[in-house]
């Protein structure tokens, strides 16, 4: 209830809107296009019952479960490159300077797809062998324990998970990056030069003065940009990486219904985004009551 109390006009209005969109989807398909609804199958797209062995995970479920592991492992990924990209950028050395300026420049004038087939055909192929991540996913798949199960899910796809992590992770680090080098120049060069004038070095301002300020900082737009992580998840399933939208297209195909499938992947991706910008504004919010 105290959530409800928080939204404001602007939050009933998006509300409102999807709700009108649906409906006037609902609409056309039901009689305008005389299309046959049938909701019933779609909680066993997710969790079906065996008799012989109770309930199980269905595809969508598995997809769901997919969706957040690839979604946590890069956003952990993408902060500590982004991070590090952010350091090289307000670097007093010109070359780690211009060297992660070339990297951010690089992945993000590149559409996401085209980045991803880019490193998963040929860029993975490359660098996994000599990193030895090829024959650690295969160790892994090779491995009984509930623990890699509930890590890494199905054992088969292990070095498509792990690829697809890497892939996003690199791409939304550049976004990251700039995020955290924001943060960092927005810290007062008052406070860096006093620090220089009692004998502070440069690690020490960064690690005591600079960072804790712009990492408070950035926590908004961190989590913005993790929203946009989420839907960019959507385009692993070009790769075959068993993801949320993949399991959707698998369940499209073998139950033939699409509307209601589709409907329902939309509607889970909305009130995950949605639950996350909504946190984003009330961080917003915190953030400015606190400066006033």
């Amino acid at each position: 209830m105290r959530y409800f109390k928080d939204l404001k006009t602007g939050d009933y209005i998006i509300l409102a809107l999807a709700a009108g969109f649906l409906g006037a989807v609902w609409y056309q398909l039901a009689f305008e296009i005389n299309y046959d609804w049938d909701w019933s199958g779609i909680p066993s797209f997710f969790v079906y019952h065996d008799p012989e062995t109770g309930y199980q995970q269905n595809v969508l479920l598995i997809g769901f479960f997919n969706l957040i592991r690839i979604a946590v492992y890069s956003a952990i990924l993408s902060i500590i490159l982004g991070m590090g990209l952010a350091l090289m950028r307000v670097s007093e050395r010109r070359w780690m300077n211009w060297t992660a300026r070339l990297i951010v420049e690089f992945v993000r004038n590149i559409p996401p797809l085209v980045f991803l087939f880019i490193f998963y055909f040929f860029v993975s192929d490359m660098i996994f062998p000599v990193l030895g991540i090829r024959s650690f996913a295969q160790w892994l798949g090779q491995s009984d324990s509930a623990v890699v199960g509930f890590f890494f899910g199905d054992r088969i796809f292990i070095e498509n998970l792990i690829a697809g992590v890497i892939c996003l992770s690199l791409f939304e680090a550049a976004y990251v990056s700039e995020i955290f080098r924001a943060g960092i120049e927005s810290v007062g060069r008052d406070q860096r030069e006093g620090a220089r004038s009692v004998g502070v070095t440069r690690f020490q301002e960064m690690r005591y003065i600079v960072l804790p300020q712009a990492l408070q900082k950035t926590v908004p737009p961190l989590v913005g940009q993790l929203i946009t992580l989420i839907k960019d998840t959507s385009i692993m399933s070009v790769i075959s990486i068993q993801e949320f939208t993949f399991a959707g297209s698998e369940m499209v195909v073998s139950s033939g219904r699409i509307f209601e499938v589709w409907i329902t992947v939309a509607i889970v991706y909305f009130i995950i985004c949605y639950a996350l910008s909504a946190y984003s504004r009330r961080l917003e919010i915190t953030q400015q009551g606190r400066k006033t």
